[in-house]
């Protein structure tokens, strides 16, 4: 029936959200037990074995694709497994998954700034209030809203880590919308976390070797198995499900709810408290957001 078929979707819209923001849970618990670079390393290398399998027979038929795509995965990779994968982990050492939720909400904004920017689409005066307002939102999270932090530039380095990778997230959003491919879904997301991998590899040495030593044990194992499954395959797959039906528009309408599903990890696995600016905060990204997709289709 297509009636229960669009339920179904529509419940995805707040199911998958909850795998996705399950990455918020890695970056500030897991740094604990595993070095940030390390886990991000290790979280798309196994995503990556894991997918193998299912994938090896295709990837070899379409060897020649891949050896012209390549340099795109590599961005691709580098954007949505290195930056978006290790920046949020870097994040987590420093600040709250609440103040990470809100923060990445900012990402639309910054996919419009962009695609304006190198794509030349169209950006009218209410999309700039949007952006404005949003940005101010995010900076009233940055400086807690204490005007002091602002002028003195004392921020904490999670939320400007945060603010890196919900940038980076906008261009993998962007070019991995651009970017025109020959190979399926699953081949290229197989593909994108190899790379993602192969990008972080160097800092991964470099943390090793100069700042932290990876512990391999039963944490180690149970951090990058979780990160790798929960918000890396699964949020993968429900989200690609959604966006079948319902399409890439009324889609990212998860990455809304993923901000409510932040707060809610916060305050009961980590005993965060929402202070008075997260709320200004929140109503300024969630209200900038809206007016940057007002009308997004008549512009």
């Amino acid at each position: 029936m297509p009636n229960k078929k669009n339920i179904l979707a529509l419940s995805l819209l707040f199911i998958q959200p909850i795998f996705m923001a399950s990455n918020l849970v890695v970056a500030r618990g897991g740094v604990e037990f595993v070095p940030p670079i390390s886990l991000a390393f290790w979280r798309w290398t196994a995503v990556f074995i894991i997918l193998l399998p299912f994938t090896f027979m295709s990837l070899k038929k379409n060897y020649k694709i891949i050896v012209k795509e390549y340099k795109k995965l590599f961005f691709l990779g580098t954007m949505g497994c290195g930056v978006c994968g290790a920046f949020p982990f870097l994040a987590g050492e420093t600040t709250t998954v609440t103040n990470m939720g809100i923060i990445y909400t900012s990402s639309p904004i910054f996919i419009i700034f962009i695609s304006s920017l190198f794509f030349g689409e169209k950006i009218n005066f209410i999309k700039i209030i949007g952006l404005i307002t949003c940005l101010t939102g995010v900076f009233a999270i940055i400086i807690k809203g204490d005007l002091d932090l602002l002028i003195n530039l004392k921020f904490t380095r999670g939320d400007l880590w945060m603010l890196a990778a919900s940038i980076g997230w906008a261009l993998y959003s962007i070019y991995l919308f651009y970017w025109k491919t020959e190979l399926q879904i699953f081949q290229r997301f197989a593909l994108i976390a190899l790379f993602g991998a192969v990008s972080l590899f160097p800092f991964y040495i470099i943390e090793e070797l100069i700042f932290q030593k990876t512990i391999f044990n039963l944490n180690f194992f149970f951090w990058v198995i979780f990160a790798a499954i929960s918000p890396g395959i699964i949020a993968f797959i429900l989200y690609s499900k959604a966006q079948e039906t319902l399409g890439a528009s009324l889609t990212g309408f998860t990455l809304y709810v993923f901000t409510v599903y932040a707060a809610i990890y916060g305050f009961f696995l980590f005993d965060e408290k929402l202070e008075f600016f997260h709320y200004i905060g929140t109503i300024l990204v969630f209200f900038g957001v809206y007016l940057a997709k007002k009308n997004e289709n008549k512009s």
